[in-house]
């Protein structure tokens, strides 16, 4: 994604961290030419080998999510930061379980990134619930023209691409457009009576996610959207369940993990002598110095981009979360300053990712009641957070199944929680369901149907291994599961 800000304003900026201690970066950024996306960056900063200020040239060539993990590969090199965990050697893989692929390679050139977060749906001719079966399956489109594709199966083996939710030029009137920040993420479709529902997370014009519904009155659309969000304030990855006799509830997250990185790189650039404190390491007290030397310049940026600047630091947390965490509480305990007080309280509670569920009138498409915080990261794995939930029914019980950790990173998996009703309390297994393989990396956001051989299905996507990152290309995979007393099964495919 390219930022939503021309990378001619940021010419000739020179950057200081405001501490003078630990290690000390001066930054430049230029433009290489008005409305260009490439540009120079110029660091002055401390040799690892014998600390000696020396200066070192990098050429951005654009605003893409490699170029960045090239940039920072280059600076762990030359300046001893941490190596971004995408760019480190591949480790054995954490899981053996043989996934079935389903889809690998884009059905149409309007299907840009591949299949992040799909969604299938069983569709049944006949709404009483007899007939064929056929599947739908919707996917995130990011910023394509074209958003959220459609695709059809009637044997999850053989698709054909039906068009979009919103072609070009259809999109929301209440979402930014496509190319001036606008994103799509986490689609899903529901039968609804005669008419389908779907539901699904798009940028409003100041940046934030909001939860947005369309109805169709055939899978396949035409999709119209409703005329205003159904949820606003940060909130991305909606799911809903249907209940027993017209029930529904909304499930989503609260987008904080999109926040605390900049909270934390301006704490850190306001307050840099507690780098060393906060990191232990030597490479992430690197790392952390120099993010938040580009604080000036950072908080200019449009959300993804930010992500990527930011994302080193990120996992120079997350390698040590509950680590990280105690020591930011232990800094919190001694301050005295109620301005610092509340930043460093601010960062602690964004750093945990609540998922809130609540229930959903299905005829007028309105939250009822209050809502309630069901899932959070707090297990080692999950890293600093939880999202793309879906719960399934299943002999009176709730299960729910969740991604956690970095999507664009092998250390993204998928966890179960089991609850005795629609809004918890949810119990977490010890381990998670599914993690990296030797031939998928990532495997996160599922989905469950009923297969064609009449078991359950977990859909999910994952990165080919070593091309994972913001926009690579995402194949769908799947397996039959088992509903068990305190968790999910996992029965592969025979043919996988």
């Amino acid at each position: 994604m390219q930022s939503e800000q021309p990378a001619a304003a940021y010419r000739n900026v020179a950057l200081t961290p405001a501490s003078s201690g630990l290690a000390r970066f001066e930054i430049a950024i230029t433009a290489a030419e008005p409305g260009s996306a490439s540009r120079s960056v110029l660091v002055t900063g401390p040799n690892p080998a014998s600390d000696e200020q020396m200066m070192r040239k990098y050429n951005l060539p654009d605003t893409g999510h490699h170029s960045y993990l090239d940039l920072f590969e280059a600076l762990a090199g030359d300046y001893g930061m941490r190596l971004p965990r995408s760019r480190r050697p591949l480790e054995a893989p954490n899981s053996t379980t043989p996934l079935m692929p389903l889809l690998t390679e884009a059905l149409s050139p309007d299907i840009l990134y591949g299949y992040g977060d799909p969604a299938v749906t069983r569709v049944l001719e006949d709404s009483s619930g007899a007939g064929t079966a056929s599947y739908y399956l919707l996917a995130t489109s990011n910023d394509a023209p074209q958003v959220f594709p459609i695709l059809y199966s009637q044997d999850l083996t053989d698709w054909q691409p039906l068009g979009f939710v919103f072609p070009q030029g259809h999109a929301p009137r209440w979402a930014a457009e496509i190319g001036q920040g606008g994103e799509y993420w986490a689609p899903e479709m529901h039968r609804v009576g005669s008419e389908f529902l779907v539901c699904f997370a798009a940028r409003e014009t100041d940046n934030s996610f909001s939860i947005g519904l369309a109805k169709s009155s055939h899978p396949g659309g035409p999709f119209i959207a409703v005329e205003a969000p159904i949820l606003r304030g940060n909130v991305i990855d909606p799911h809903i369940l249907l209940g027993h006799e017209g029930s529904a509830y909304l499930f989503w997250k609260e987008d904080t993990n999109d926040v605390w990185p900049s909270r934390l790189c301006r704490f850190l650039h306001e307050h840099g002598l507690l780098i060393e404190e906060l990191f232990p390491h030597e490479e992430d007290r690197r790392t952390a110095a120099f993010t938040s030397a580009l604080w000036p310049w950072v908080k200019s940026l449009g959300p993804m981009e930010r992500f990527f600047v930011l994302q080193t630091l990120v996992e120079a947390v997350v390698s040590d979360f509950q680590g990280f965490s105690a020591r930011l509480s232990g800094i919190l305990k001694r301050q005295t300053v109620q301005a610092r007080q509340e930043a460093i309280a601010e960062i602690l509670r964004l750093t945990r990712t609540p998922v809130y569920a609540q229930e959903l009138n299905l005829d007028t498409l309105t939250l009822l009641g209050e809502r309630r915080q069901v899932l959070q990261n707090d297990q080692e794995w999950e890293g600093h957070l939880v999202e793309g939930v879906w719960v399934s029914e299943h002999g009176g019980r709730y299960y729910m199944l969740y991604a956690g950790n970095d999507f664009s990173t092998a250390e993204y998996g998928i966890g179960v929680a089991v609850a005795d009703s629609p809004l918890g309390p949810y119990r977490k297994t010890e381990e998670p369901l599914l993690r990296s393989t030797a031939d998928w990396s990532g495997p996160g956001h599922p989905s469950v149907a009923v297969g064609p051989d009449a078991q359950p299905w977990l859909f999910l996507h994952a990165f080919f291994p070593g091309r994972s990152g913001y926009k690579e290309f995402r194949a769908v995979l799947g397996l039959t599961i088992a509903f068990g007393t305190e968790g999910i099964l996992l029965r592969p495919h025979p043919a996988a």
